[in-house]
């Protein structure tokens, strides 16, 4: 299925419908009266979070969505039927914002939270609502208004628990698919991760967390430079990162130093978010290897774990330490 993350469309309430002007003609029924009745409210827009959306792919061919007008008033004081309401579902995570002034209407996060986005219009009174003492025969009733109308750019925003950084190809995607029954693309090239995956880690009955596999960042990604700027808004929501470095890579410790400054350089929040740093593919690496490089990684500043997810090393000490941190942040 094909991710997206962000869209614009255009939404229009339904009109009212118009009060009627109307008299009775009834047999044996002397003078009657008025008798028009009152037009139908137009339908609303609303749009309501579901937790069972990853995507707004459906909003990519579809941009625009009509409210239903209210009925016009009849004869024997029947009010018009309203207009039925329109209802859009985008996943948890989706921020709502007016396209014209950029402002928040709603941010999304939890399951059937709605928002009104445009209130359809009001119906007309008909000309039995307007009878008086002293005007008993009105001949006039009112006109529905007209619904509201906006151009809106809906951002999705994944919520996760942990967040896996790293440069391409960096191990994120195959970690992913060994912590939980995520089924990321895979192969030995930059970028094969083209969009964020969710993967679900549990550590027992009732004890879980979701796991964000955000594509690969490189130097200058917040100017735009690779993925850039399209996915690191995912990292937001999350509440505990996790930076990948290879084990065969060049310098380990500068990779780290890439990927935290271009976190800082988006959002200097996110660089306050607890981190830790797996360090990934040691099965490629002789035991002195291995062991010269533990001496010059990280200590005791940042909590570090050296991992093979092909051979499955240091996996179960790793996503034990995303639930202790995440533990603390609750």
């Amino acid at each position: 299925m094909q991710f997206i993350d962000e869209v614009t469309v255009f939404v229009r309430a339904g009109n009212g419908g118009n009060g009627c002007v109307s008299f009775r003609r009834e047999k044996y029924v002397p003078k009657g009266g008025p008798d028009g009745g009152n037009g139908g409210h137009g339908g609303s827009v609303v749009i309501r979070a579901d937790r069972h959306l990853s995507t707004l792919l459906d909003f990519k061919y579809r941009k625009q969505y009509l409210g239903e007008r209210g009925e016009h008033g009849k004869g024997k004081k029947q009010d018009g039927k309203w207009g039925t309401a329109i209802v859009l579902k985008v996943p948890c995570g989706t921020i709502v914002r007016d396209a014209e002034s950029g402002a928040i209407l709603a941010d999304l996060t939890d399951h059937q939270q709605e928002v009104l986005v445009a209130r359809g219009g009001r119906g007309g009174r008909g000309n039995a609502e307007f009878a008086t003492p002293t005007n008993r025969a009105p001949r006039h009733a009112e006109p529905g208004t007209a619904g509201e109308e906006r151009s809106m750019i809906l951002e999705l925003k994944l919520i996760a628990d942990v967040g896996l950084v790293g440069l391409p190809n960096s191990g994120k995607s195959t970690l992913i698919s060994v912590i939980s029954a995520a089924k990321p693309k895979i192969a030995d090239y930059p970028f094969t991760t083209l969009h964020p995956n969710l993967g679900i880690v549990r550590i027992a009955e009732e004890r879980s967390f979701v796991v964000a596999d955000i594509p690969g960042l490189i130097e200058g990604a917040h100017q735009g430079k690779g993925l850039g700027l399209q996915f690191l808004r995912h990292i937001e929501r999350t509440k505990v990162l996790v930076f990948l470095v290879e084990a065969i890579s060049r310098d380990p410790k500068k990779d780290f130093k890439i990927l935290f400054n271009e976190l800082k350089s988006h959002d200097p929040a996110l660089t306050r978010k607890p981190k830790v740093v797996a360090v990934t593919k040691i099965d490629l690496l002789s035991h002195d290897e291995l062991r010269k490089l533990k001496k010059v990684m990280f200590g005791r500043a940042v909590q570090s774990f050296f991992i093979s997810s092909v051979a499955n090393k240091g996996i179960d000490d790793l996503v034990k330490a995303m639930w202790k941190v995440l533990q603390k942040r609750k």
